[in-house]
């Protein structure tokens, strides 16, 4: 078993799906960071699209264009968010509703099943659902999410207590991920440190209290665990962005996703903001806020096979997680 805390933020990705006309030598066109056309599936690159038509077993030419706030491999989940976004758009291609429960059970199976990669479980859940979580891994594999209830008002205080910021560097989770599953036999007392940990962080969110220092601390707390699961996670640079950060007003931090690069996210009381922004001028700051929606349809046209077998266009949204 296990337990997270975290949130959805308003960085997302976006996936538009057509039915591809049949005049093209081609039978799909997919459209991301490079553009395949393909006349089989089993020609696909892409592992998630691959692995996704035929675990849906899509017959009919298809034409999706994928565009992200986020890049890839940077720790934020944006590539669950592609996964759910993906299966969501060809359900609802089919005219079919898919539960958020149902969509990242799904993802999850196809990532860790199919494309046997080395990932977890939280991204998925917070690119179906969205919001500020816990979420608790049962060890019959049953999936909680328990949405974190403040007042509007502390919520918007808790939110403005953050900084993001980009190192710059990519890596491939998977092998940062492996290399931790390897080391659990011997991490279990930091593991279980960090369970507990989000106990203690979901008490302050739920004091009622307009202070949330306390929640900056169990950041640097978990940090600190996080490095001694592996020896991929940190390195010189990443280490010398949390420590400025820290010596200009930062209560605390974490690099987020599996390590190795991506973003890193600071605690910081608004009269820092400015002298920690300063002192990592060099990174790229991002703003964000947190978001509840989830993964969610923004245009959904279907034409239900007129005389041209035109199904229509359909355009998805999903969420970024921190």
């Amino acid at each position: 078993g296990g337990k997270v805390l975290g949130a959805a933020v308003d960085k997302y990705c976006y996936i538009t799906c057509r039915e591809l006309p049949p005049f093209f030598k081609h039978k799909h066109r997919f459209a991301y960071s490079k553009v395949e056309t393909v006349n089989s599936v089993d020609e696909i690159q892409h592992p998630s699209v691959k692995e996704i038509f035929k675990y849906l077993n899509i017959k009919r030419g298809l034409e999706i264009h994928h565009d992200g706030d986020i890049p890839a491999r940077s720790g934020m989940g944006s590539s669950s968010s592609f996964t759910v976004g993906l299966l969501k758009t060809l359900y609802a291609f089919d005219g079919k509703i898919i539960s958020k429960e149902d969509i990242f059970k799904t993802a999850i199976y196809i990532e860790q099943n199919l494309i046997k990669e080395n990932v977890g479980s939280q991204d998925q859940v917070w690119a179906a659902c969205g919001g500020l979580n816990i979420i608790e891994f049962l060890q019959n594999g049953e999936i909680i999410v328990e949405p974190i209830i403040m007042n509007e008002d502390l919520l918007r205080s808790f939110e403005r207590k953050f900084m993001l910021f980009f190192t710059g560097l990519s890596r491939y989770a998977s092998v940062i991920a492996g290399d931790k599953i390897q080391n659990i036999p011997k991490k279990k007392e930091e593991l279980l440190k960090m369970m507990e940990l989000v106990d203690e962080a979901y008490k302050i969110l739920t004091s009622g209290k307009d202070n949330f220092t306390d929640f900056g601390k169990l950041l640097n707390e978990t940090w600190l665990l996080k490095k001694k699961l592996s020896n991929k996670i940190t390195n010189n640079e990443i280490d010398d962005m949390y420590e400025t950060a820290i010596k200009n007003g930062a209560v605390g931090g974490k690099l987020l996703g599996a390590g190795g690069g991506g973003f890193i996210l600071f605690y910081v009381e608004p009269e820092n903001r400015e002298r920690v922004k300063e002192a990592l001028r060099g990174y790229l700051n991002v703003p964000f806020r947190f978001d509840f929606s989830g993964s969610e349809i923004i245009v959904y046209k279907p034409n239900y096979q007129n005389n041209n077998g035109d199904y229509g266009d359909y355009i998805i949204r999903e969420n970024i997680k921190i």
